[in-house]
């Protein structure tokens, strides 16, 4: 184990971790369950998007694994900093965020899984700032300022693949999120492959926002048509969670 590796860890200072290529831990004890850590960027616990990941769960339970959810809207954090503390040669934060709040014990459990699941709804064309602060928390430590110097191509901190799912919801039609949101969602995911190696992704589009219309001024849309939408559309968008998260599971590498 060279310095860089001994670096790595002991800053993720896990005994049931294995040391890989580069320093990169994931779990490998042999016989045990694949853990799929899941992030609920939505505030809300009991709507589309939490239904998506709770579908894409049970499809990872399907094929043995286990899984656990985090609710972002419960934690109190920071988005990034710009203190460069994960990218110092020498100390123990090299690929540690080292801002100390409630999303720490969040990016812990992240970096012990061996799958991860996201899920977000989108807000003005992106993801929510909350999650959008989670994501630069958790992959800017992890996605090095350095090249190799034989290839001239970017270093990975990860040298195995950490299949993530991400799951979305949106207001906005399955026309509006194929032609305008389309860069948008291909920046997002072209970073967590390039970070994790593997990003499968869930589209739920035109979505029944409420519980009860009566209750909100939106003729902006028809409540009628909303909801012959979610009846055709949203199970099948249910679906496909389930199978996405069941696929992350024949991507894991232990």
């Amino acid at each position: 184990m060279n310095r860089r590796e001994a670096i790595k860890t002991a800053v993720l200072g896990l005994g049931s971790m294995a040391v890989m290529g580069s320093g990169t831990m994931l779990a490998s004890c042999s016989g045990r369950k694949p853990k799929v850590v899941t992030i609920n960027g939505s505030p809300r616990r009991d709507m589309n998007v939490a239904k998506l990941l709770q579908k894409a769960m049970d499809g990872a339970e399907s094929q043995g694994a286990e899984t656990e959810i985090y609710h972002l809207y419960g934690y109190k954090f920071k988005g990034c900093m710009s203190c460069f503390s994960c990218k110092k040669k020498v100390g123990n934060s090299n690929g540690k965020c080292v801002i100390h709040d409630s999303l720490a014990e969040v990016l812990k459990a992240c970096r012990e899984a061996d799958a991860l699941l996201f899920g977000a709804p989108i807000y003005y064309d992106n993801v929510c700032g909350t999650m959008r602060k989670f994501l630069e928390r958790l992959m800017f430590p992890i996605d090095p300022y350095t090249v190799n110097q034989e290839t001239g191509e970017r270093e990975r901190f990860l040298t195995k693949t950490v299949p993530v799912g991400f799951v979305y919801a949106m207001n906005a039609p399955e026309n509006m999120r194929k032609d305008f949101y389309g860069p948008m969602f291909n920046s997002i995911e072209g970073y967590i492959r390039h970070i994790f190696g593997s990003c499968d992704a869930v589209y739920a589009t035109n979505t029944y926002q409420f519980k009860d219309y009566n209750r909100y001024d939106v003729n902006l849309f028809r409540e009628e048509d909303k909801r012959a939408w979610r009846d055709k559309q949203f199970p099948i968008d249910l679906q496909n969670a389930y199978d996405m998260g069941a696929g992350l599971i024949k991507k894991i590498q232990l």
